[in-house]
């Protein structure tokens, strides 16, 4: 009796645990469990940080430089029109949109909306030359400059590109999903990502500038170029919806602004940017 009793005990443990397995085999994969073939796309607010700035301002009758040149963000602050359709791109704000070409990377062309505006009434030194025609405004400024102190008052010089500093860009960023270092096992509702990438692409500003008196331009023009990297964290709720947060630093050279509606009048400059993102988006595969 003891024989086919203890048979029929091992019988069973092998059925169960065949069981088991075939149950944990089966179990539904999780959709956040991979990238690849997904598409995504966000939108988002920014503040911005710049270095200073030697600027260059030439065309006919002048030749200048303004050294070390202080410049800030516009920011519109917590406000409606950041889902108005009408009025997004008042405020400064952040679109991409992008594909995983595998489980931890992608790619998106995306648009930083920034805002540059240089400081008013800051004193700095100035270096080249002003020989304006005595009818124009800006012949009370003719003068040979060697590192001279000058205050940038409007009536001499307003320059920002608030409409704006357009950096339209292709990113190639990684995502590695964190959840398990968090306790997190259910990743189809909550999901932790940390996310870093590089980008380049082109400045598209359009900049409203008024020198020497002379009438402004204010029209989009590619501008230059720029490159940056990012850092983020990317929370995912639902599988579908997500919040991100990103740092991203760059340089920005712009030889070719645009500041009169003469074709011979022309800025360049170069900088530093550090900008913070707050963003919401969606992921998901056609």
């Amino acid at each position: 009796m003891k024989q086919p009793f203890l048979l029929v005990v091992l019988s069973f443990c092998v059925f169960s645990q065949y069981t088991f397995a075939q149950e944990t085999t089966n179990a539904p994969e999780k959709y956040t469990a991979h990238n690849k073939g997904k598409f995504f796309v966000l939108w988002g607010g920014n503040r911005e940080s710049y270095s200073k700035s030697d600027i260059n301002f030439s065309g006919p009758g002048y030749n200048f430089t303004l050294n070390d040149v202080e410049a800030h963000d516009k920011p519109k602050g917590w406000h409606v029109d950041y889902v108005n359709p009408t009025k997004m791109t008042i405020p400064q704000t952040n679109l991409r949109v992008g594909y995983f070409i595998s489980d931890h990377y992608s790619i998106s062309l995306g648009i930083d909306h920034m805002k540059y505006v240089m400081t008013q009434n800051q004193v700095t030194n100035i270096n080249g030359y002003v020989d304006m025609d005595p009818s124009q405004p800006g012949a009370a400024f003719n003068g040979i400059y060697n590192n001279v102190p000058i205050t940038l008052t409007e009536d001499f010089l307003t320059f920002e590109h608030t409409d704006g500093l357009n950096y339209v860009n292709v990113e190639f960023a990684r995502v590695d999903d964190i959840s398990k270092y968090l306790g997190i096992t259910n990743t189809d509702k909550f999901q932790v990502n940390v996310t870093e990438g590089l980008g380049g692409g082109i400045l598209y500003p359009k900049t409203n500038a008024k020198v020497l008196g002379m009438e402004r331009h204010d029209d989009f023009h590619i501008s230059g170029y720029g490159v940056a990297a990012k850092a983020g964290i990317n929370l995912t709720f639902f599988k579908y919806f997500f919040i991100q947060g990103e740092f991203k630093s760059g340089y920005i050279d712009m030889h070719d602004i645009r500041t009169t509606y003469s074709g011979a009048d022309r800025a360049s400059q170069h900088f530093s940017f550090f900008e913070r993102i707050v963003a919401v988006g969606g992921i998901f595969r056609i």
